[in-house]
Parts: C-alpha cells; structure tokens; sequence
C-alpha cells in the first residue's frame, strides 16, 4: 500500500509572505490544523495552527494590546513557519510515512512527486482509517486474540482451522510483544463457533486473550 492511494491531493497551500491572521483564518474556515507553504511551485516549509498560536502570547508580556495586534498584523508565515519539512514520496510505503510521523511526531507529512512538487498531504487521521480497515472494523464477525510463540507454520495452521470451520478471514494481524512471543489477532465472518474452539484448543500454544462479537 503506497502514499498515493490514501493521501488527500487537493491540498490547501499558502505562500511564505501570507499574512499571520490570514493563515489562521484560512485554517479556521477550512478546519485544517497546518498548511504546507509553497513559493514558485516547491515546498518551502509547513506552518500548523499549533505555530501561530504560539506566536502571540510570547509577544503578550512586553507589548500591549494595540502593539500586539500591530505586530501581529505584520507577521508574516516565512517568520514562523518550519522550513526543514519532512515529506513522504506518493509511492512510499504506508507503513513508512506512519514510522515517520511516529519517530518525529508530527500529525501530518506533506507528499512528493518524483520531481520534488507537492502533490498531496497525509495525516494521522489517515492512518487511523487505514488502520480501522485493515482490521476489519465495518464488517460483522467474530474477533479472537491469541498470545502465542513464533512458530513456523503456526498462521497456516490457525487459518486452515477457521477454513475447516466454516470460515472466511476477514482480517489478520500479528503483532510482537515480548520475549520473543506474539499477539494475532484475526476477524472472521461465518464460523462455527463450537467448531472452531474445540479445534484451536488443541494447539496447545495459544492463549487466548480476547473474543469479541464485532
């Protein structure tokens, strides 16, 4: 799963000599949290609500109101804005613009072309749907959880067991944990509840931890 296919490409942009109060009327309107910052068709930098915010309260202890909203109304993006933007490339992994965002934190990464211009943004908000999808959550099933070993075959065998009980995967997910075991966590639709369990409760390597009627 590539960038491309989950990432918003209408993206709304500024320019670097964009007012402060323009910015953060056109976040308001639009109810954007940043806004990347574009200058003769190339990403300059990104400036988020967060940014602007901040930007007048560390003013607010030396100058008075009218002073304030003055200085304010000068301020321009290219004076707050973060110019060192990490990006995704729109044929990037999923999984590495959700490391990125995760090692850096930050809520959004602005996306690439092969020539270097913006062509779309993707949040965190967009990982989440993708994650909601990948596991299944809008289709009706049966949810189990099971802490278990890394074994060789071990996910062939538990499919096989949903298959001889009358089952369809809807979703499948192993995640490590520690000391080298594991969580699995799978979503199936049509199964033989009975079946199921009394065939799983033979391998003896699985502990199972959650079932959820979803």
């Amino acid at each position: 799963m590539t960038v491309g296919y989950f990432m918003t490409r209408k993206v709304i942009t500024i320019s670097p000599d964009t007012s402060f109060h323009d910015a953060l009327k056109l976040m308001k309107d639009k109810k954007i949290r940043r806004l990347p910052v574009v200058e003769n068709d190339k990403l300059v930098g990104i400036v988020t609500e967060k940014d602007l915010l901040y930007a007048s309260p560390s003013m607010a202890t030396t100058l008075d109101i009218w002073e304030l909203h003055y200085l304010l109304s000068k301020l321009k993006v290219k004076e707050i804005m973060t110019k060192e933007v990490i990006t995704v490339r729109e044929d990037d992994s999923i999984v590495k613009a959700a490391l990125e965002m995760a090692e850096n934190k930050v809520g959004a990464l602005p996306v690439l072309n092969e020539a270097g211009n913006l062509v779309g943004i993707i949040t965190e908000t967009d990982i989440f749907k993708i994650f909601i999808e990948m596991m299944g959550t809008r289709r009706n099933g049966v949810r189990y959880t099971f802490e278990t070993e890394d074994r060789p075959g071990l996910i062939k065998d538990l499919s096989k067991i949903v298959y001889d009980s009358g089952g369809s995967i809807i979703s499948f997910v192993t995640i490590p944990i520690e000391n080298g075991r594991y969580m699995i966590s799978f979503k199936a639709k049509n199964l033989d509840i009975d079946k199921f369990e009394s065939l799983v409760s033979e391998m003896e390597e699985l502990k199972l931890v959650g079932k959820y009627e979803e």
